[in-house]
């Protein structure tokens, strides 16, 4: 895994930790920033820096309510996310920054480009963004079981040790057969928090409640239809358990009203919902959308 460091960026409650790849040339080259997923954390992005070699500086926060910011405090939500991620804009003193989001992430970004312009440049969307209006018949916990399945779970689960954690994951079938790496399970192994025998996943349930049920806000789901600047999605042929069925497919995107929205598809065949970000494939692909945005 190439090297990073941490920092931390001012927001609202305290300081939001951050992971930064630095480019060969930072005074060069273009400066991203890519949003993980609802249950992820930065590490989440650490193949897709890899793949960018040094072209760009990748800098990818722990969003609110996760891994080392986790003790941030609420409230929690897309929106907060995305006030985060101006805040995070704003500290570098940059503006036309590309963004990236992976899965909730870019929603996060769809909505921070709306909300904040000035301070974005070009977007990625990786597996996510197009959304559908929630179904009226299911509760809270209900619909995020629905939308993230055995991940709600994980959050009330308990680990003996990190080996433990890192076997659960293991056996997880989006991971199987050559998908794992040391990036992933550098990323997994910094969602882990507590002391053994009693550690837990880092993700606060409130947190990723609050965020889940804000994916089907109004604001939120429009978002991609308004973006201000031009945008790609990436999406993945498979889905979260690796099953054929992905998150989206042509007909899905039709009906989320995507082909009208000048967001250009870009479909990655042979990867499911986390190695689209986490497998060479996937992360090539993205790597390869992030330099073109940037350029």
């Amino acid at each position: 895994m190439i090297p990073y460091e941490e920092i931390r960026v001012p927001v609202a409650g305290g300081e939001m930790a951050a992971l930064r790849w630095p480019a060969r040339d930072p005074g060069a080259a273009p400066v991203i920033v890519a949003l993980h997923g609802i249950t992820a954390n930065a590490l989440s992005w650490a193949a897709v820096a890899r793949h960018l070699d040094g072209r760009a500086t990748l800098i990818a926060p722990d969003l609110r309510g996760r891994a080392a910011s986790a003790g941030l405090p609420g409230p929690y939500g897309i929106a907060a996310h995305a006030e985060d991620t101006a805040a995070l804009a704003a500290w570098l003193g940059l503006d036309g920054v590309v963004l990236a989001g992976h899965s909730m992430g870019a929603f996060v970004a769809a909505l921070a480009s709306v909300r904040h312009p000035e301070h974005f440049g070009e977007l990625v969307l990786v597996d996510g963004g197009f959304g559908f209006p929630a179904p009226t018949h299911l509760s809270a916990d209900e619909l995020m079981t629905a939308v993230i399945g055995p991940a709600m779970d994980r959050l009330s689960m308990t680990f003996t040790d990190r080996d433990a954690y890192r076997s659960f994951w293991r056996a997880h079938p989006a991971f199987g057969g050559d998908a794992w790496s040391p990036e992933v399970d550098a990323y997994i192994q910094r969602d882990l928090t507590g002391e053994e025998p009693v550690m837990r996943s880092s993700c606060l349930l409130e947190a990723v409640r609050t965020d889940g049920v804000g994916l089907f806000q109004d604001e939120v789901l429009k978002a991609a239809h308004e973006l201000p600047h031009p945008a790609v999605l990436v999406w993945a042929e498979r889905g979260l358990m690796n099953e054929e069925q992905g998150l989206y497919d042509e007909s899905r995107l039709a009906k989320a009203g995507q082909p009208g929205t000048g967001v250009r598809a870009v479909r990655v065949d042979g990867v499911n919902h986390y190695t689209v970000l986490t497998g060479d494939r996937g992360a090539d692909e993205v790597a390869r959308s992030l330099l073109e945005a940037a350029r």
